[in-house]
């Protein structure tokens, strides 16, 4: 009895030291697992807040949707950034044609997966042959300049092949296949492609471009009526069969030629054969967290490199856009803006321009000088010393983030709306008028030299390598103050990037006259005024900014709404 309950009692205590130890477990594993949840809690809520409608792995931001996605699907079917801005520009060719296309050229700024960065210029050239006194037959004021003497010699075509040759991972005739699909079924007419028809071809019945965008009575084709390009479809297809050879030696060459000579131009077949991609390495600018990443002249990188250089000097922060220090930020803004008129007849084809002033507008002795000269008034055309020269607008710009890290930046252009508006009935190919950006720029032109530009495809990369941001601009003149503003924004106001794309803007014109865009802060205008700046009025505005950006393993990328894009990812 005593054993039994000896027994029983040491197996009590034994009982309840089980039932402890489990009850010890069962505490830690639920602490544990709590501690996870939590953790779990807050690295998704952190991510949600972050990536809030971006994406994880990279994205496209083009002038539509349409385009953007097709960069995006090449980009899943394993090609490269450069792949994705190569087959988004061809589908921007037809869906935004006043922009850009096969007459004209581009310029690729690439950031490769070693952290360096190289541009592809293959920018619109003199033709061999030009109308000596082109020159002296330049506007006083901007309007469009149609007809082939303004014509240069395309280098869109050969501008992708270095490009995919240097950085292409698909076959080259795959980047062509959604836009030779889309140009020979058809598509509905986008809203923006018919308001710049109206606007630009009234009384298109007697255009060449009729053949396309009229209906058979001579009517313009209006938004949702179905576009086809049937004659670029074909030469779309010949070019990703037999490669940029066939534009620039073969068949399509040949035949517009033809149509150039028809339409009075002076390009030659000799032209298309001798043209020549440019591929240097991109100038470095630091800002910030960042370097900034700029094509060499003729591009424009260098002129938003020197209005920021400029800027940081006065150490902006968002409480520069707070009360009277609003007034003041865009004065000094503007300000640099008219010094940077003052420079760009030194932005100019090194190659046949000895200027070497290009190469100080991304120093920063050189903007301290210059922001010595901002007091809090305003002067006359001496003090920038600005020369007279003409606005222009128009192109077109890619922003692509490819999932290794890899970033294209990439602007093209024919110059003007529809450029010259020489229609190649033969090929389906619209002629850039690339030779009116010489325009007050230039006393004189050669055979061979690359036109000035506003052009600005940009890459900003983080010496840590946590941060990229892919970003330019459209809009002719217009580019520097899209791009340039957008920056400020973004890096030193405290903008999210669609908020620092789509605020308002105000340009100075090449006469350093003040235009403002609708729902600019009325009281800054007014302020801006009464320092002596001139404002004049300006009905359209072309600036047009897509970015892409990536902090840690979060990527954003925006549209700019003004040309109604949207960007695609993934």
């Amino acid at each position: 009895m005593n054993r039994s309950h000896l027994a029983h009692g040491q197996a009590l205590p034994m009982k309840n030291m089980a039932r402890s130890k489990r009850r010890v477990r069962f505490c830690v594993s639920a602490a544990v697992l709590c501690v996870i949840a939590i953790v779990l809690c807050v690295v998704v809520f952190t991510n949600r807040v972050y990536c809030d409608g971006g994406f994880k792995h990279a994205a496209v931001s083009a002038d539509s949707e349409t385009c953007s996605e097709i960069g995006r699907d090449i980009l899943q079917q394993g090609g490269s950034a450069v792949d994705g801005a190569i087959a988004t520009l061809l589908c921007t060719s037809l869906v935004n044609p006043q922009s850009m296309g096969l007459g004209g050229g581009a310029i690729f700024t690439v950031l490769e997966k070693t952290g360096k960065v190289k541009v592809i210029n293959s920018r619109e050239t003199v033709p061999k042959v030009f109308n000596p006194d082109l020159i002296k037959l330049c506007p006083q004021n901007f309007q469009p300049m149609t007809g082939g003497q303004w014509i240069g010699v395309p280098g869109e075509i050969r501008g992708y092949e270095v490009a995919h040759r240097l950085y292409g991972k698909l076959p080259w005739a795959d980047l062509f296949k959604p836009a030779i699909r889309m140009a020979r079924e058809g598509f509905p007419m986008p809203p923006i492609l018919s308001r710049v028809l109206s606007l630009m071809l009234a009384g298109a019945e007697t255009s060449p471009l009729c053949e396309v965008f009229c209906h058979k009575n001579g009517t313009l084709l209006k938004v949702g009526d179905t576009v086809k390009y049937e004659k670029l479809a074909d030469t779309l297809e010949v070019i990703a069969n037999k490669g940029a050879g066939a534009f620039y030696n073969g068949s399509i060459g040949r035949a517009l030629i033809q149509d150039v000579e028809n339409a009075g131009g002076t390009l030659s077949l000799e032209d298309l054969q001798s043209f020549k991609v440019k591929v240097t390495d991109a100038w470095t600018v630091p800002l910030g967290d960042y370097i900034m990443h700029v094509p060499p002249p003729p591009a424009g990188g260098a002129l938003i490199a020197f209005i920021l250089n400029i800027m940081k000097g006065f150490s902006l922060s968002p409480a520069s856009m707070e009360g009277d220090q609003t007034t003041l930020t865009y004065h000094r803004y503007v300000e640099a803006c008219k010094f940077a008129n003052g420079q760009k007849k030194h932005v100019l084809d090194p190659s046949f321009n000895s200027d070497s002033a290009a190469s100080r507008l991304i120093r920063e002795e050189f903007a301290e000088r210059i922001r010595l000269m901002i007091s809090t008034s305003t002067h006359d055309f001496q003090y920038y010393n600005v020369s007279s020269s003409l606005d222009s607008q128009g192109t077109t710009h890619v922003s692509v983030l490819a999932e290794d890290g890899t970033a294209v930046s990439v602007t093209s252009t024919i110059n003007h709306i529809f450029g010259s508006r020489v229609y190649s009935n033969k090929t389906g190919i619209i002629l850039n008028n690339e030779l009116a950006d010489f325009c007050g720029k230039v006393d004189h032109i050669s055979a061979g030299e690359q036109p000035p530009s506003s052009m600005s495809p940009l890459v900003l990369y983080s010496n840590s390598r946590e941060k990229t941001l892919v970003i330019g601009g459209s809009g002719g003149s217009m580019i520097i103050t899209g791009v340039a503003l957008t920056l400020m924004n973004h890096l030193w106001f405290g903008m999210d990037l669609e908020d620092a794309i789509s605020a308002p803007v105000v340009f100075v014109d090449s006469k350093n006259s003040l235009k403002f865009e609708p729902k600019f802060n009325r009281t800054v205008v007014e302020a801006l005024k009464a320092l002596g700046h001139t404002v004049a009025e300006q009905k359209i505005f072309y600036n047009v900014v897509n970015a892409v950006a990536k902090k840690g393993s979060c990527i954003n990328a925006v549209s700019d709404a003004r040309k109604q894009g949207k960007a695609a990812g993934y």
